[in-house]
């Protein structure tokens, strides 16, 4: 793969000049089109051996394009509040928005090219690490993003030229470290991990361009006249039409099975047995999350539900049992300006806890696959591959050391039908029932299919989906306390106590 970059590729000064006009001028033309079109971002991955030219190349690229809508991250070792979340938690939040460029060095590829090469992890740790990028890398450009890999190339013996070449410069000099040249004298352990990795994870969506780095004319105008025409082509496709605002038709289930149907909803449970149980569960809820182990883990408490099925009251009696410094609830609602110009999972994925941390999601990305699908806000494609790119999300975490716990809170059709006409009678509840919530009802069927496909496609070994008999509230926020409690404690003993320290 690297073989064509080894060649000398040579651009005489007046030929680069004459292109570099007509370039710039294309370069900026498309970039004001991504602007007033803000269908789509652009995000630009730059990699490759040191010494090759990135960073001039990512210069050159400010000073040819408008800078403010570029936005450059370099990412070097993961801070502390990086570490506390999962590997791509970073790159997330970095993300450009529709009609903007981003422009990554270092991204998702760099650590485990480096701890493999550095033999800091084993072959199929490295092979799970790529299986995670591809997956990552499909799911961002099936949400939009024009995706455009460049890794920069230079032989060993470019590289030995170049890098002296910048030690030798007053100008440059500070720019070869040790660093550059304990990389070099790995040099042909690199390539033998670089290589198959870039075949792995070339695509047709996103394939790596490999970018002869030895000549600085003909590398800027390599990536100039490449980046110009793959904005241009997704700019100048025809916008598909959009969705109509309506109920999509609703496919039939795969089997006959309906794990709501087999619930029994009206769980018995006294005000009196509810207050001792409340009290005992609350309580060990409490030490679990004052245990010092607790601060090398987080938890991610996932609750949905029918309208009406006590949601918040079951919430609430999880957050009495905790420090208010230790935990946040996220509310969901309609996504803003600012998350609709991002991938689906963003505005979900930005808001997860760092360690010693609780954070509660009161409806949930889970939304794409309930409300989304039913009312048809996004496409068929769009709701069906959520159910994998939410697996690895939750795996993501999971693997990350976070516990994450599900619950779906059920009740009857009678039974919300009772509670919304008391919601309606009561002044102080008044604000918890509208119009939509009715709306709603009317498609309870379609919801419940949409809810039995969902358990079934992302109820997983590590995160299982839990259905909570939600009739008897008393019954409900207590299976849910013990449910959190009992993930909590399973977890706290898979950390291993520090010693106690010996009194001098």
């Amino acid at each position: 793969m690297f073989e064509s970059a080894k060649l000398k590729h040579h651009v005489d000064k007046a030929a680069y000049r004459r292109e570099e006009a007509k370039l710039r001028e294309a370069l900026l033309n498309a970039q004001f089109d991504l602007k007033q079109q803000g269908r789509f971002p652009v995000l630009i991955l730059i990699a490759g051996v040191e010494g090759a030219g990135k960073g001039e190349t990512v210069n050159l690229l400010n000073e040819w394009m408008d800078p403010r809508h570029i936005h450059a991250h370099a990412f070097s070792q993961p801070s502390d509040e990086e570490r506390e979340r999962p590997a791509h938690w970073r790159f997330w939040r970095a993300l450009p928005p529709k009609g903007e460029i981003g422009i990554f060095f270092g991204a998702w590829h760099t650590m485990p090219i480096v701890q493999r090469v550095m033999g800091e992890i084993r072959k199929a740790e490295f092979s799970a690490a790529v299986g995670e990028i591809q997956r990552l890398e499909k799911m961002l450009c099936d949400e939009g993003v024009v995706l455009i890999k460049y890794w920069f190339h230079l032989s060993k013996g470019q590289q030995r030229r170049r890098l002296k070449s910048l030690e030798q410069d007053p100008k440059t000099r500070w720019r070869v470290t040790d660093v550059e040249w304990d990389y070099f004298k790995l040099y042909d352990r690199f390539i033998r991990v670089c290589e198959p990795f870039l075949r792995e994870t070339s695509t047709g969506e996103a394939p790596w361009i490999v970018v002869p780095g030895a000549d600085s004319h003909f590398r800027a105008l390599t990536v100039g006249r490449h980046l110009l025409a793959t904005i241009r082509k997704r700019l100048d496709e025809k916008q598909p039409k959009a969705l109509p605002r309506k109920a999509l038709p609703l496919p039939a289930p795969t089997d006959n099975l309906n794990v709501l149907s087999a619930l029994e909803l009206n769980r018995k449970m006294t005000r009196e047995e509810y207050e001792q149980e409340l009290e005992k569960w609350q309580g060990r809820l409490n030490l679990a999350s004052r245990d010092p182990r607790f601060k090398t883990m987080s938890v991610v408490a996932v609750f949905e539900g029918n309208d009406g099925a006590g949601k918040g009251g079951a919430i609430r009696r999880v957050t009495q049992a905790l420090d208010a410094r230790w935990y946040d609830n996220i509310s969901v609602a309609v996504p803003t300006e600012e998350e609709r110009a991002q991938p689906y999972l963003w505005r979900f994925w930005r808001h997860l806890p760092r360690h010693g941390s609780l954070t509660i999601f009161d409806r949930s990305w889970y939304g794409r696959v309930l409300v989304e699908r039913i009312e048809g806000f996004c496409s068929d494609a769009d709701w069906m591959r959520a159910y994998s790119e939410i697996n690895d999300f939750e795996e993501s975490m999971v693997r990350h050391g976070e516990v994450v716990v599900k619950f779906w809170l059920a009740i009857s059709k009678d039974e919300q039908y009772r509670r919304f006409k008391q919601r309606e009678k009561v002044a102080f509840k008044r604000f918890k029932i509208t119009q939509e919530d009715w709306r709603n009802r009317k498609k309870w069927e379609a919801y419940e299919v949409a809810v039995c496909d969902m358990v079934d496609r992302t109820s997983t070994a590590a995160a299982p989906w839990t259905l909570v008999e939600a009739n008897n509230k008393y019954h409900a926020r207590i299976k849910v306390l013990k449910t959190l409690c009992t993930a909590l404690e399973e977890q706290l003993e898979r950390i291993p106590k520090k010693p106690a320290k010996k009194k001098q």
